[in-house]
């Protein structure tokens, strides 16, 4: 099944390289990638052993997260310029479409990893409504929901030109400097709940593990906070000192501004 899933994706980073050697930019690969695993959750509860019920709930739940993200993104990348981590990793390499090969296709093998805990949910034998699959919803319906706000209330601020240079403080963005990074991480305990009862229940905490790793010292906040310093350097930095970086919490008092 994972072998279907990677030709899958596969060809689709492929076409999304040839799409970004034309546009010169990039940022289809996150539309690709998040279509990829949203698929991917389609494809394997088709093709799994396990009850009904699980099956189609992932179906729903995993094909409506990748569709949401992916459109989301979609309308960033064809109404703006390319995504500041990729114009400076386009510095970097240039027109070498070697590189930028690899690293498509590099993200086709993420399809796959970030596809492991689906597995485990579609092997699941229980059968019926159970207080782990409602809590597995609930969980969806909350992160997704945070993550859509989050994305909303961003999309917003960046509309208005007068905020060019300044940091979103708005809405969730003052309690948490990657709001919408957190319920993303959130959304993949869905999948650990819809998997309880699996014989491969553990292999469903691959996503909120691996995705957390992704997000904290790959390729989320380190590349994002460094483009934000580069473009709003001071305002930035002094959100920094008073925000906290992925949790949501109230915000601090900026110590060092006041010493100023």
């Amino acid at each position: 099944m994972l072998g279907l899933v990677w030709l899958l994706a596969a060809a689709a980073q492929t076409g999304g390289w040839a799409w970004q050697r034309r546009r010169r930019n990039a940022g289809i690969v996150d539309v690709l990638w998040s279509t990829g695993v949203g698929l991917a959750a389609v494809v394997l509860a088709l093709l799994g052993d396990g009850a009904p019920l699980p099956r189609i709930t992932l179906a729903l739940l995993g094909g409506a997260w990748g569709l949401r993200l992916a459109w989301h993104l979609w309308r960033r990348v064809r109404g703006e310029p390319e995504d500041g981590r990729y114009a400076n990793l386009r510095k970097r390499w240039g027109e070498d479409q070697r590189k930028w090969f690899a690293f498509f296709q590099f993200q086709a093998l993420l399809v796959v990893l970030f596809s492991l805990p689906f597995l485990a949910v579609v092997r699941n034998p229980v059968a019926g409504v159970t207080p782990w699959l409602l809590a597995g919803v609930a969980v969806w319906i909350a992160s997704v929901a945070g993550e859509a706000i989050a994305d909303a209330q961003l999309a917003r601020f960046r509309a208005d030109a007068g905020h060019r240079g300044r940091t979103c403080r708005a809405g969730l963005w003052r309690y948490s400097r990657h709001p919408n990074y957190f319920f993303e991480w959130l959304h993949w305990f869905a999948y650990v709940l819809l998997a309880v009862g699996s014989p491969w229940w553990w292999l469903a905490w691959a996503g909120p593990l691996v995705m957390f790793v992704f997000l904290r010292w790959i390729s989320g906040i380190p590349y994002t906070e460094a483009q934000a310093l580069r473009t709003r350097g001071d305002d930035y930095s002094q959100y920094q000192r008073t925000t906290p970086m992925l949790f949501p919490w109230f915000p601090k008092r900026d110590v060092a501004r006041s010493k100023s």
